[in-house]
């Protein structure tokens, strides 16, 4: 996996590539799929609703290792299938939603890349949101192994 952080003019960007060991019809249905996005992305089982779709409302109630719980609210920005999503966080007390881009490349027949690219307001919050971006990838990957049926 390879990390690059960038300050730009408008905040603070970090980019976040890995190539995963499935197609990328696989990975899609991981990120799409309420029940599976809620098996590999430590949501609350049931909570997880997704309208995949431009403008379409997520949301999901997600678990901490301590055992606690926060609820999660977006949209989708962009849907381009097995391609391309770019998702809208409803973040409190800011007017405009965090995106995150979310772009899948296939490499061969059961290989994908994925890349995820957000940019933040400050130094703080981009490496916060890129501890959690790696956490979903290492999760995601572990989910996705051969082995795993999904």
């Amino acid at each position: 996996m390879s990390t690059e952080q960038s300050t730009a003019a408008d905040g603070f960007a970090y980019t976040l590539t890995r190539t995963l060991d499935a197609p990328v019809e696989r990975v899609w249905r991981a990120w799409t799929t309420p029940e599976r996005y809620a098996q590999w992305a430590g949501a609350a089982a049931g909570s997880v609703e997704m309208d995949v779709r431009p403008g379409g409302a997520w949301k999901a109630t997600m678990l901490t290792p301590d055992g606690g719980q926060f609820p999660l609210t977006g949209s989708y920005v962009e849907v381009t299938e097995n391609r391309r999503l770019v998702i809208g966080m409803d973040v409190p007390g800011k007017l405009e939603p965090a995106t995150m881009a979310v772009e899948l490349d296939q490499q061969d027949d059961r290989r994908t890349q994925i890349v995820l690219h957000q940019t933040c307001d400050s130094a703080e919050e981009r490496d916060m949101a890129e501890q959690g971006s790696t956490m979903l990838l290492d999760s995601l990957s572990t989910f996705l192994t051969p082995q795993t049926s999904n």
